[in-house]
């Protein structure tokens, strides 16, 4: 029996367009290099806090740029709660229309 993974089920060119959609706003309003929380990405992009975090994660990867995501604590007074900065590649544009 061949083993597939989960995301080949559930790739389809619907979600593909949309995980890249939420990945370019997420590119787009990072690449200042301020730091935010989940929330304030969240906020600005209206893409809920985990699909935030996620293209975060893939900002990190190779094939998506190879960038550096930085994580800090916000507040020290409130587990858990974390800022998070964008570092673009040197060799990397950001297009601003969406």
């Amino acid at each position: 029996m061949e083993i597939v993974p989960i995301a080949a089920l559930i790739e389809t060119p619907r979600t593909t367009s949309r995980l890249r959609q939420q990945l370019a706003r997420v590119q787009q309003l990072m690449s200042d290099g301020r730091w935010r929380t989940l929330a304030d990405i969240s906020q600005a992009t209206s893409d809920p806090e985990a699909s935030v975090s996620a293209r975060l994660r893939d900002l990190r990867k190779q094939e998506f740029g190879g960038h550096t995501v930085t994580r800090r604590k916000a507040d020290p007074r409130i587990p858990g709660l974390y800022e998070y900065q964008l570092t673009l590649r040197s060799d990397t544009t950001v297009s601003r229309g969406l």
